[in-house]
């Protein structure tokens, strides 16, 4: 599929707007985090990644974990844009009995692994990586992980095994937005020196601007970076990103708009898509 960057910033926005409709609706969900990776996973699944909602069980396709599965309404309303799952399906989010929850699943079409548990993402992205090299398959895994979540300490076990087994057909992406619902990563586990981290661990590293569509493309597209290296890609991002006032605010993690709130929001977002259209 062919969407010209314009195009794609015009995709986000709406993927925002139903993020937070669907949060609203269903009177629980993660709006910062889901609001921040949304120009990652738009990049993705519109313009980088081999696949296709209509053989989503191709063997060939490139695989995507959320490990921040508790980001998973950004995901979803990214996976319903794409043709992943139905409108009406993601109208049942939030209630009883429906197939969609607060973490993603394999029920659902897309979706490769069932997440959530902070910490475990990179290591499935690890042995799918290995089982493409040693089948031949050609295709990429990407994880994308959560700032907050490197405080796990197996995430660093997993990147080791990356950079020892020189899996350069893994790309890991952090949403790199500084906040976690304690309050600065910082402050709570301070995480840095990320770069050097990875690098020791055998990575190439890159950071990016998590919102600009056309930086990451162009980044995604050049991966691997290194030969014979996984790629580690700092985005950096904004909490809550798109609606000012719910942007770089600790509180957004979990908060749900009030429809007075979605409301603005929503204009907000209405006004940067007008004037796109400039």
């Amino acid at each position: 599929m062919d969407y010209s960057i314009n195009e794609l910033e015009k995709e986000a926005i709406e993927i925002r707007k139903r993020t937070l409709e669907v949060i609203h609706n269903a009177g629980g969900g993660h709006t910062g985090g889901s609001m921040s990776l949304v120009d990652i996973l738009t990049s993705l699944y519109f313009s980088v990644m081999n696949i296709d909602p209509e053989n989503s069980n191709n063997n060939k396709r490139d695989r995507f974990i959320l490990s921040k599965g508790h980001s998973v309404e950004g995901y979803y309303a990214v996976l319903e844009r794409r043709g992943f799952i139905d409108h009406s399906l993601l109208d049942t989010y939030g209630k009883f009995n429906s197939e969609l929850t607060g973490h993603p699943t394999r029920k659902t079409n897309g979706i490769e692994v069932n997440s959530g548990a902070l910490g475990h993402g990179l290591s499935v992205g690890v042995g799918m990586a290995i089982a493409a090299k040693r089948q031949k398959l050609g295709f990429k895994t990407y994880v994308l992980m959560g700032d907050g979540e490197h405080g796990e300490g197996s995430i660093m076990e997993a990147a080791a095994s990356a950079g020892h087994y020189k899996l350069d057909n893994l790309v890991a992406i952090i949403d790199r937005n500084n906040l976690q619902i304690s309050g600065p990563t910082e402050d709570v586990l301070a995480i840095e020196d990320l770069q050097k981290k990875y690098e020791a661990n055998g990575w190439a590293v890159v950071t990016v601007d998590g919102h600009d569509i056309e930086a990451l493309i162009n980044l995604f597209n050049s991966c691997p970076v290194k030969e014979n290296k996984p790629t580690f890609i700092i985005a950096n991002t904004i909490k809550g990103k798109g609606a000012s006032f719910m942007e770089n605010k600790a509180v957004w993690h979990h908060k749900v708009p009030s429809a007075e709130e979605l409301e603005m929001a929503i204009k907000e977002l209405n006004e940067r898509k007008e004037a796109l259209n400039v």
